[in-house]
């Protein structure tokens, strides 16, 4: 697929597009109270099992960190849906990895999630996380060449 080139005259630069093959795609919606619960109920205990050391660190920082939790779970679900696993084939939580760079959140994938990642033929995935008091949804897609 070709983007059209605009006129040399329009100062505008020049578009390529890049085909990319949809691996797989996944979605999962959270209840934040949830979340708050499991964590009450268990403290470090469940944190130290769903999440990496880095998420943690991210979350803690906020004012409220149960709904960045929840983004984070529901990142991780949407993600193993994505693989094609839930909660199987070696994949374990804390092998799906939310990260903060700069920009927006990005998927790091160990363990058992990056060997499936690699046997689909994935390149690079694309992750989208919202959240409101009440629920948490997250997006993951995928993709290869």
């Amino acid at each position: 697929m070709k983007a059209r080139r605009p006129k040399a005259s329009t100062g505008q630069p020049r578009i390529s597009v890049v085909p990319m093959v949809i691996i797989g795609s996944g979605i999962d919606a959270t209840d934040v109270s949830r979340i708050e619960r499991l964590w009450k109920r268990y403290g470090e205990r469940f944190l130290a099992r769903v999440f990496t050391p880095g998420e943690v660190a991210y979350c803690q920082h906020r004012r409220n960190p149960v709904p960045h939790l929840a983004g984070r779970f529901a990142a991780k679900e949407a993600a193993m849906k994505a693989l094609g696993t839930g909660r199987s084939r070696e994949v374990l939580w804390r092998d799906i990895e939310v990260v903060r760079k700069s920009g927006p959140p990005q998927l790091e994938f160990h363990g058992g999630a990056a060997r499936r990642f690699t046997e689909l033929g994935a390149e690079s995935s694309l992750l989208t996380i919202t959240h409101s008091d009440a629920l948490a949804l997250a997006h993951v897609l995928l993709v290869g060449s």
